[in-house]
C-alpha cells in the first residue's frame, strides 16, 4: 500500500492467482485462388458448406487443388482463415442503365450470374421483374426501393433465377435512418451488408425510386487460374498472416507449390518471422503425379530448393480424389491433410504428440496415392527430411514420418517437438507480460516461477516433458540486468521424443537356460 499521512485504516488486494493461460494451436491459414468472396481480406471458415457458401465452389482448371486443401483442412478442423487472392475483374451493371454504379460484390465470372431487381413505390403495382413475388408490399415511402439480388444462372446456387438476397425500404436519400435510427442510404446498406452487389462510392442513386427495372451484371472475370496467377500475387494473400499481433494460427497451408520461390516465402517471411506457427508442403505435382520412377528423386530436388527450418513440414505427395461438386476424380496435394493430422492430435492427445502413424495419421478422402512410397524410398525420403504418406493393405492411408525441414539432427527436426516449444513458448511469454513494469525483486522473480512450473508440471503430466527446471532468481538478474531493466527467465526442459525406430530381438534358447543367465547380453 501506499504511505499514510494522517491516521486511518487502509488495505489492499496482491492477486496472486495469475495463471499460464492455455495457447490455442489449431487454427489454419490459407492464402489462393477462389471464385468468390473477398480479396487480400482474412475470413474466418469453420466447414466445408462454409467454405463454399463464402468463396465458391472449386471449379476445374481453376483452383481444384487450393480448393480442396481447405477443405481436406476442414474435414479435421473447425477452423481455417482464408484468403482470396485475384487479378479478374468484376461485373457490373451497363453504365448505359438507369442503374449505373451497381456492381458485383467481388470479381469473378460468378458475378456475371447476378440479376438485378429494383421497383420504387410508384412501380410496385404494376412491375414484372418478379420482386412482387418476394416482397409483402410496395416500398413504404416514394424515396424507398425494393431490390433483390438473384442467381439468373445457377452457378451460384445451383439452381437458377434462385433469390440470393432481397432489400425492402431501403432509402435512395443520403443520411436516410430507419425508426430506430439504422443507417438506412442504399449505398450504404449494400456497401456494408451485402455478400453479393455493391455501389460505387458517389453513384447518383437518386431517381432509383421511380424505376421498374431488371438486368444481368456483365464483364466479370476469373483471372488467372492457381497455377498462372502471378507468385507476388499469392504472397500479398499470405501477407494478411504475417504478424502473431495480428491473427493466432498454428498451420499455414501451402497449397499448389507454385515454385519454391513461393514455399520460400511462407517458411523466411511469415513462420519463421512469427516462430508460433509451421507450414505444410506438398512436392509440385508434376513430380509425384504421371511421374513414375523418378518421384522420389524429384521430391528430393525439390525439397533441396527449399529453406531449412524446424517451423515447415514436407509430405510425399498427392492423392487422387471424388470431386463431389464436378463429379470428376482429381489430384490435389495432402498439405491440408497432414496438417490436419496435427488438428486430430490436439483434439484426440496434446500437440507434443506425433501427427504420424496409425492412431493420429490417417488420411481421410483417398481413392488411391500418385505415388506409394516403398522402404527404400521410403528411406530416401526420410533422410531428405520428407515425410511419406503410404498406402498399406488393410490399414488405409497413413502418414509415416514426423520430421521438420530443419535438415540437422536436434529435437526440432520433429514436428512434435517443435510445436511443444510453440505452446510452451506461446503460453508462458504470454503470462509473464503479467511482469512488465513490475521490480526485478525477489518477491517478482518467485512469483514467475510459481507461475511457470505448475503449468510445466501439468505438460509434464501429459507427457510432453521428460523433465524441466526454472531459474529466475539472482544467478540470473544479477545488479548489471537490473540496472537494463531487464528481467530474465531460463526454462530448461527435456522434451518428449516420439519412436520412430523399433527394433526386436527374439532369441531362441536352449531348454535348460534360465534367461536371467542372457538376459541383456543381445
Amino acid at each position: 500500500m501506499g504511505f499514510q499521512v494522517s491516521p486511518g485504516v487502509a488495505w489492499s488486494e496482491i492477486d496472486l492467482t495469475s495463471i499460464v493461460p492455455a495457447t490455442s494451436t489449431t487454427e489454419g491459414a490459407i492464402a489462393g485462388v477462389f471464385q468468390w468472396g473477398p480479396t487480400n481480406e482474412r475470413t474466418l471458415i469453420t466447414s466445408e458448406a462454409e467454405l463454399v457458401q463464402r468463396f465458391g465452389k472449386p471449379k476445374t482448371g481453376y483452383n481444384i487443388e487450393t480448393f480442396y486443401t481447405a477443405a481436406d483442412f476442414l474435414s479435421y478442423s473447425d477452423a481455417l482463415w482464408v484468403t482470396r487472392v485475384t487479378d479478374g475483374n468484376t461485373a457490373i451493371a451497363d453504365t448505359a442503365n438507369s442503374i449505373n454504379g451497381l456492381t458485383a460484390a467481388y470479381p469473378g465470372t460468378l458475378g456475371n450470374s447476378l440479376e438485378i431487381w429494383v421497383v420504387g413505390q410508384s412501380g410496385y403495382a404494376t412491375t414484372n421483374t418478379g420482386i412482387e413475388d418476394v416482397t409483402d408490399r410496395q416500398p413504404t415511402t416514394a424515396s424507398q426501393i425494393h431490390l433483390a439480388v438473384v442467381d439468373s444462372t445457377g452457378n451460384i446456387s445451383g439452381t437458377a433465377n434462385t433469390v440470393l438476397e432481397v432489400w425492402q425500404d431501403i432509402d435512395t436519400s443520403d443520411g436516410a435512418t430507419t425508426e430506430d435510427g439504422t443507417n438506412n442510404y442504399i449505398i450504404d446498406v449494400l456497401n456494408d451488408r451485402s455478400r453479393y452487389v455493391n455501389i460505387t462510392a458517389g453513384s447518383d442513386v437518386s431517381a432509383w425510386n421511380l424505376l421498374d427495372y431488371s438486368e444481368v451484371l456483365d464483364g466479370g472475370d476469373d483471372g488467372s487460374d492457381e497455377n498462372t496467377i502471378a507468385v507476388g500475387t499469392v504472397q500479398a494473400g499470405y501477407d494478411e498472416y504475417d504478424s502473431a499481433d495480428n491473427v493466432d494460427i498454428s498451420l499455414i497451408l501451402s497449397g499448389v507449390a507454385r515454385s519454391a520461390a513461393h514455399v520460400n516465402y511462407l517458411i523466411d517471411s511469415i513462420a519463421e518471422v512469427r516462430k508460433d506457427c509451421l507450414v505444410f508442403i506438398s512436392p509440385e505435382k508434376a513430380d509425384v503425379v504421371d511421374n513414375a520412377g523418378s518421384e522420389a528423386t524429384d521430391a528430393i530436388a525439390f525439397r533441396n530448393s527449399l529453406s531449412s527450418s524446424s517451423y515447415a513440414v514436407m509430405d510425399s505427395g498427392y492423392k487422387y480424389r471424388y470431386d463431389k461438386y464436378n463429379d470428376k476424380y482429381v489430384w490435389t496435394p495432402l498439405n491440408g491433410d497432414v496438417a490436419g493430422c496435427c488438428v486430430r492430435t490436439d483434439d484426440t492427445r496434446d500437440p507434443w504428440w506425433s501427427p504420424a502413424g496409425y492412431q493420429r495419421g490417417r488420411i481421410k478422402n483417398v481413392v488411391k496415392l500418385a505415388w506409394n512410397p516403398n522402404k527404400a524410398n521410403r528411406d530416401l525420403l526420410y533422410k531428405a527430411d520428407i515425410n511419406p504418406v503410404v498406402l498399406e493393405s488393410g490399414r488405409g492411408t497413413v502418414l509415416f514420418g514426423d520430421k521438420t525441414l530443419l535438415g540437422r539432427p536436434s529435437a526440432f527436426d520433429r514436428i512434435n517437438v517443435r510445436r511443444l516449444f510453440i505452446v510452451l513458448e506461446k503460453s508462458i511469454s504470454r503470462a509473464a507480460k503479467d511482469m512488465l513494469f513490475e521490480f526485478n525483486d525477489e518477491f517478482t522473480r518467485a512469483q514467475f516461477v510459481n507461475l511457470v512450473e505448475p503449468f510445466l508440471r501439468d505438460v509434464q503430466g501429459r507427457r510432453g516433458i521428460y523433465d524441466f527446471r526454472v531459474v529466475c532468481d539472482e544467478t540470473n538478474n544479477t545488479a548489471e540486468i537490473i540496472d537494463r531493466n531487464e528481467f530474465v527467465g531460463d526454462i530448461y526442459v527435456k522434451p518428449a521424443r516420439s519412436i520412430n525406430f523399433i527394433q526386436l530381438n527374439f532369441v531362441a534358447v536352449r531348454t535348460g537356460v534360465e534367461f536371467e543367465e542372457i538376459v541383456g547380453r543381445f
